[in-house]
């Protein structure tokens, strides 16, 4: 299983650290991925990263303000966010898949840590 949290209200330009611990499964074998969620709209895919080679992947509108990291000594993937944008407010999920990063057909998915970035 999975477990986000480190979400929060924080102003525009602003920092936060989602936080996601993992459970149950072979971690080192999967590739963990962050996704968001404003309502009404569909799931947005951000980031990912492989566990198996370390390579790590960004959408467009988070390359260059937001980070993902992995520990396997802690089981958990994290996913640092500078320069918030009030746009960037949504539902945060955290997500595996085992093997790469493809980011289609999740294994898991974490319960979402809400984030709100206020102009």
């Amino acid at each position: 299983q999975l477990q986000a949290s480190g979400g929060g209200l924080v102003r525009a330009g602003g920092s936060l650290t989602l936080s996601c611990a993992a459970s149950g499964f072979d971690f080192a074998n999967y590739a963990l991925g962050w996704f968001r969620q404003v309502p009404g709209k569909e799931r947005e895919k951000l980031s990912c990263i492989g566990n198996r080679d370390g390579r790590a992947y960004y959408v467009d509108s988070v390359k260059g303000r937001f980070t993902i990291t992995s520990s396997s000594a802690e089981n958990a993937v994290y996913l640092r966010m500078d320069d918030l944008r009030p746009d960037d407010t949504a539902v945060y999920y955290c997500a595996a898949e085992r093997g790469w990063c493809h980011m289609r057909n999740m294994d898991y998915w974490g319960k979402g840590t809400q984030v709100t970035v206020s102009s």
